[in-house]
């Protein structure tokens, strides 16, 4: 059985990969200027014409882009295409303003299709799987995308969508599911669930786990692997790109982009100049063989670094180091900069702690407060008020030695913290 869904361009050599990715930024550069009035306009403020691009070095000369060009151009200003030649469009959530929209051409359909088939097939999915796709269904990316790499690997498909969890777990069970398509936090709100009416889990045929929408850390991963008794696999995307299939964790866990669709870079998020391979920065990506709309080095906010390594899985398509968190969403703790990964992975280490929890924002004075509100194991709450206290001192003293910061721990009653059936809700922000 093959080893990899498209060995060219999986392991194509570096050098190789930087002439295909010059060749399709030119087209690129060349689609957008004679057809999208905003990237013309840019351009030509920055002096550059598209015979200026002559290989993929040439990619700091384009104009960044950020969210709110695409708010600015509500819902198909930097669509690059007619409208009849759509098949389709996809949203983000909009929670923050206007949606951001994601059109698609049928070609631009296809290629997302391959690119999902490619992290499907690298975590371990096979035709002869039974997957069961609990993402929603619906404007979100997250559901479809995965509809369309399951459908390009011929699985059988079971799109029970996210919610009535208890149902999932029937269906995992008559079923038969082998896979399982979700966000870790909901994963994590199946296993409680299952745990509660007597279902074990690791009992049922599920073998591997595709999880995406949120970030997750390593700690994390292992929990819903030990209590699932699965191959928990990451998948990393976004609706400016394509949706999931941006990225993809391997067999040796190594999250690996598909660069050949969307070229990285990451750069200083304060001067905007890239950073060395190996450091941390701001991830920026630009389509290569979208469409519709494809966008130029487009800040995403998340902060992480980019490394070239010899991976055991045989490929060598670039390797993301997990996303840390996003600049946006970095908080300022005491002058500390926080990012709720970090709480996450400090949470994770302890044993007695369900990985439950929110970080509640709030003014102390003229400075921004945190306090940490999580959830324990039964055993815990068992051993009565002093064990529960004792909990909630050594995760704070944790927080205190490796952060830097005093945060207040308080370990909440059972069942106290809403459980997600998406994108769960980290950090309450009281200080509006």
């Amino acid at each position: 059985m093959k080893k990899f869904w498209n060995e060219e361009f999986e392991t194509l050599p570096l050098e190789k990969m930087r002439e295909f990715q010059g060749q399709k930024l030119r087209e690129t550069v060349q689609w957008l200027y004679d057809r999208v009035p905003f990237y013309r306009k840019k351009l030509d403020e920055k002096g550059v014409a598209p015979g200026d691009i002559r290989s993929i070095d040439d990619i700091s000369k384009l104009p960044f882009t950020v969210k709110n060009d695409l708010r600015d151009n509500y819902p198909f200003g930097l669509c690059a295409v007619e409208m009849k030649d759509l098949v389709r469009v996809h949203a983000s959530s909009g929670t923050t303003g206007k949606p951001i929209t994601g059109p698609y051409t049928a070609d631009d359909l296809a290629q997302w299709a391959h690119c999902m088939a490619r992290e499907l097939w690298a975590q371990g999915v096979r035709s002869d799987d039974i997957v069961q796709n609990a993402y929603g269904m619906g404007l979100f990316t997250g559901g479809l995308g995965f509809y369309l790499g399951a459908q390009e690997l011929q699985c059988c498909l079971v799109p029970t969508g996210s919610g009535m969890t208890e149902r999932q777990i029937m269906l995992m069970q008559d079923f038969g599911s082998t896979v399982l398509f979700s966000t870790p936090s909901y994963a994590l709100t199946i296993v409680e669930k299952a745990e509660k009416i007597g279902v074990d889990l690791r009992k049922l045929p599920v073998r591997i786990g595709c999880f995406g929408a949120e970030p997750w850390t390593v700690e994390m991963r292992k929990e819903i692997e030990e209590r699932m008794g699965i191959a928990a696999h990451e998948a990393y995307g976004l609706t400016e790109m394509m949706g999931p299939g941006v990225g993809f964790s391997c067999e040796a866990y190594r999250l690996h982009l598909n660069e050949d669709h969307v070229y990285p870079e990451i750069v200083d998020p304060t001067t905007l100049e890239p950073v060395p391979l190996g450091e941390k920065g701001e991830l920026v990506f630009t389509a290569l063989q979208r469409r519709a709309m494809p966008l130029l080095r487009y800040r995403t906010r998340d902060i992480t670094s980019l490394r070239r390594v010899a991976c055991e899985c045989g490929r060598s398509l670039v390797v993301m180091d997990k996303i840390l968190g996003r600049s946006d969403d970095m908080l300022i703790i005491s002058g500390v900069n926080v990012f709720p990964s970090q709480i996450e992975s400090i949470i994770m280490e302890f044993e007695e702690a369900e990985p439950q929890y929110q970080l509640r924002v709030f003014k102390k004075g003229h400075l921004d407060a945190m306090r940490v509100e999580l959830e324990a194991k039964p055993e815990v709450y068992g051993r009565g008020a002093d064990a529960v206290q004792d909990l909630a001192n050594r995760i704070a003293a944790r927080i205190q030695g490796v952060v830097g910061i005093n945060a207040p721990v308080e370990v909440l009653p059972a069942g106290t913290i809403a459980r997600s059936e998406g994108k769960a809700k980290r950090v309450i922000d009281e200080r509006k």
